[in-house]
């Protein structure tokens, strides 16, 4: 892919999405960004995700349900996400890498990464049911 010309919207982006841990949606950083460029519009935030997504340089989640989240942290790790409240955790589960060894023991084409989600309820979600009980 040829090099692209940076943006200060891009930056933005960038600089927003680095400043949060809880992946946001691209309507929580459109809302964000317009604050900063209030021309800025919602179709040029997802067109400025999916091409940063494309290069690397962030991650995009897809959740299988609901919009699709956005990470920053691009290094390899997994996620968790809530059944109840929806909200994307990361997970720092450093021996779950022996799944690529593993399956690359009985394919015989390269694995060079993978992909996993955890669900279940998240501890707030946990915490709200056992209070209800």
């Amino acid at each position: 892919m040829p090099a692209i010309k940076r943006s200060k919207q891009r930056d933005a982006i960038i600089d927003f999405l680095s400043s949060r841990t809880d992946h946001p949606t691209a309507d929580i950083v459109y809302v964000n960004i317009r604050k900063q460029f209030p021309n800025i519009s919602l179709g040029t935030v997802y067109r400025n995700l999916s091409l940063l997504a494309q290069l690397g340089e962030i991650q995009k989640i897809s959740t299988g349900t609901g919009a699709d989240r956005f990470d920053w942290n691009t290094t390899p790790h997994y996620h968790f996400i809530c059944t109840d409240c929806g909200s994307v955790i990361d997970l720092e589960v450093d021996a779950l890498n022996i799944i690529k060894d593993i399956s690359s023991i009985s394919f015989d084409g390269q694995i060079e990464g993978h992909v996993a989600y955890f669900y279940g309820k998240c501890p707030e979600c946990l915490k709200k049911q056992r209070q209800a009980q």
